[in-house]
C-alpha cells in the first residue's frame, strides 16, 4: 500500500480516536449536565457554540478562557461557574474540550 494513503489512513483513526475521547471527557467531567452536541439543555448546544465562532480569530484563548473562569451573559442569563462547576477536569482538558466543541463536538 502506498505510504500516502498509510498515513492519511492513521490520521483520520487518529482523529476519530481523539474525537470519542473528547466526548468521554464531555461526559466524564459533567459538561453533559448542562449542554449537549446538538440542543440546547442549560447551556447552549455545542454546535451552535461552534457555529457562533467559527473563522473567528482567537475564539479558541476565548472560550477556554471562558470555561475556565466561568462566564454570563453571552448565551442568556444562567451563568456557567468556573471550570464548568468541575473540581477535577484540567487546563489541558478544558483545552481538548475547547478544540472539540469548535471542531462541531460529534
Amino acid at each position: 500500500m502506498n505510504l500516502k494513503y498509510v498515513l492519511l489512513f492513521a490520521a483520520a483513526a487518529l482523529a476519530s480516536t481523539n474525537l470519542l475521547a473528547s466526548a468521554d471527557l464531555a461526559k466524564q467531567s459533567g459538561c453533559l449536565a448542562c449542554h449537549q452536541a446538538d440542543k440546547k439543555v442549560v447551556g447552549p448546544a455545542y454546535q451552535d457554540v461552534a457555529r457562533k465562532y467559527a473563522g473567528q480569530k482567537g475564539a479558541e484563548a476565548m472560550l477556554i478562557k471562558s470555561v475556565t473562569e466561568g462566564g454570563n451573559g453571552k448565551w442568556g442569563q444562567i451563568p456557567m461557574p468556573p471550570k464548568g462547576g468541575s473540581t477535577t477536569v484540567t487546563d489541558a482538558e478544558i483545552k481538548t474540550l475547547v478544540r472539540w466543541i469548535l471542531a462541531g463536538a460529534k
